[in-house]
């Protein structure tokens, strides 16, 4: 079997393993919000009791470690396993969504905003915001994957897509930040606690997103290039060789 059947196996059976896990998260979350909100999902976030937001944190955490060991059993090497990984990352979230909408009509538009992530806070954002980021992510496994024999990444790349990562995630998480550290009586917990349990978000701070996802299109811009040099000096030697 060839090297591409092999990926394309992979990447098969990958997808499978994403879309049932997908399946699982839009499942949980069904139960959540018959229990949290019978009358529909909205801002501001229903107080929940303790536990159940502790238990909510650890399925997250074991839904990342999830996605990840998949992604490093796949893989044989470094770059494989981030590939298969931001893979798996890009097809789960997006099927997370596509069952929602199946089994509970929901989002209305893609501008609905929703909670994204509980890690360390809050994450919101309109629905578009976080599947324009899983699409851009399976479109970089799909392309390292196609030219895999011609790229070898620099510490400087993945410095990069890092610093692109974290903007992306700046931009989820900005106003709660914002709210913890602008308030003026941080003695008071109770009161930052109640601003953030009325937080109804309004405005996106695209431009933060923006900024993040052109550090990584440039980035990945720049693997490519690197990667056509490599297949001509390739291509050069065999001449040469021949």
């Amino acid at each position: 079997m060839t090297k591409e059947k092999n990926h394309l196996k992979t990447f098969l059976w990958l997808t499978l393993f994403s879309i049932a896990m997908g399946y699982m998260e839009s499942a949980i979350v069904v139960y959540l919000r018959k229990i949290y909100y019978p009358d529909g999902f909205n801002f501001p976030l229903t107080p929940i009791e303790a536990k159940i937001g502790l238990t909510e944190i650890l399925r997250e955490a074991a839904t990342l470690l999830m996605l990840l060991t998949i992604g490093i059993v796949a893989g044989k090497t470094k770059l494989q396993r981030f590939t298969f990984f931001i893979f798996c990352f890009g097809i789960w979230d997006i099927f997370y969504y596509v069952f929602l909408k199946v089994l509970l009509d929901w989002p209305r538009n893609i501008f609905d905003w929703d909670i994204l992530f509980l890690i360390p806070v809050p994450w919101v954002g309109p629905v578009i915001a976080p599947c324009i980021l899983s699409l851009t992510m399976i479109v970089i496994a799909i392309l390292f994957t196609s030219y895999e024999r011609y790229l070898k990444l620099k510490i400087s790349d993945w410095i990069m897509f890092s610093a692109g990562s974290l903007v992306i995630i700046f931009s989820f998480i900005y106003d709660y930040i914002r709210i913890i550290f602008t308030s003026t009586n941080s003695e008071n917990n109770k009161m930052i606690l109640s601003e953030m349990n009325n937080y109804v978000p309004e405005n996106y701070h695209w431009w933060i997103f923006v900024a993040g996802e052109s550090i990584l299109i440039i980035t990945l811009f720049f693997i490519l290039k690197r990667r056509t040099k490599n297949s001509i000096n390739e291509y050069e030697s065999i001449r040469i060789y021949e």
